[in-house]
């Protein structure tokens, strides 16, 4: 398979660093030396990730020219659906027109749109057709307003590609090391600790990171070795990469985990600074900058690498 268009949502409305710090009363630029995000897109409150989704799922399959009725599969990577039940692929599918795909949400947290592009690989190889792919959150939704180390970083928003049968995908790994799942966690809502007024009372609904240096430690490296690994599939060297597009954990992990892969400063996708973790939807609005940044060009070796909640790792090396 090939990406043959790419497409990106980013709500209006910002959160910005000078107001939370302000609120939270914390030393003024404590947020951007912590996770080098100055400001982070945020819906409105009328904007659900299924908006979004379609928005970004638009602008893709536009940028592809392809005729709609040949998608065959709808995959919406997110940590953050419209609903707990149904799962909101199909609706992101039929708002799209897409009458004649299956549609299907992947709970991967941050690796969700690798995963999902992995899955779509295999789909697409074996019936020859084209796949939709969106990673969408709204995390603002998740996250405790007065917890700095989630509200300074995350943030909203949704990417989409397109792929088509081709030839471009050169080596994909996909990992998990479960030892670590509660590192971040939303503790309520599922069947382990269903959801009640006193869990909401006690902010139990909301996402929190445990053990935060442990935690950095684990995203570096388990990035890195997620890269390390693609490459060997592809059989591929980190020299032969022309850019590394991480899903933006934050500018200090990405800083890191690139200087265990060895790859320059200039040919790392850091796009943090403005546009936050968005989770699952960060590597395809970072592709989508790169392209309008005149970044991405035609024949470029792409190295995709997240980790995420689970803890997850996936790699995938394709060439534009």
């Amino acid at each position: 398979m090939k990406i043959a268009g790419i497409g990106k949502a980013i709500p209006n409305k910002r959160s910005d660093n000078t107001e939370l710090e302000q609120r939270l009363n914390l030393e003024a630029g404590w947020m951007l030396r912590r996770t080098g995000v100055r400001s982070r897109p945020i819906a409105s409150l009328d904007e659900a990730t299924s908006d979004l989704a379609v928005r970004a799922a638009n602008a893709a399959i536009n940028d592809a020219r392809i005729d709609r009725s040949e998608i065959a599969l709808v995959l919406l990577a997110t940590s953050t659906p419209d609903y707990p039940l149904p799962p909101t692929a199909p609706q992101v599918a039929y708002r799209l027109g897409l009458i004649n795909a299956g549609a299907l949400d992947v709970s991967g947290a941050c690796a969700g749109f690798l995963y999902a592009l992995a899955l779509a690989e295999s789909y697409g190889r074996m019936f020859n057709k084209p796949i939709l792919i969106i990673g969408a959150n709204v995390l603002s939704r998740r996250v405790d307003p007065q917890d700095a180390a989630t509200v300074s970083l995350f943030a909203d928003g949704a990417g989409a590609i397109i792929l088509v049968p081709g030839d471009a995908i050169l080596g994909i790994y996909l990992g998990a090391n479960g030892k670590h799942w509660d590192e971040i966690v939303i503790e309520v809502g599922g069947s382990r600790k269903p959801i009640s007024t006193e869990s909401v009372i006690y902010g139990q609904h909301f996402m929190k990171m445990r053990n935060g240096p442990e935690l950095f430690r684990h995203a570096v490296r388990q990035m890195a070795q997620a890269g390390i690994h693609a490459l060997n599939a592809a059989g591929l060297k980190i020299e032969d990469i022309d850019l590394w597009i991480p899903h933006q954990a934050n500018s200090r992990i990405i800083r890191e985990a690139g200087k265990l892969l060895g790859i320059a400063r200039e040919k790392t996708i850091d796009i943090t600074e403005w546009y936050g973790n968005s989770s699952a939807a960060s590597i395809p609005i970072a592709m989508c900058i790169a392209r309008e940044n005149g970044l991405l060009k035609a024949g470029d070796t792409l190295l995709l690498t997240a980790v995420g909640a689970g803890l997850l790792m996936a790699g995938v090396v394709l060439r534009w």
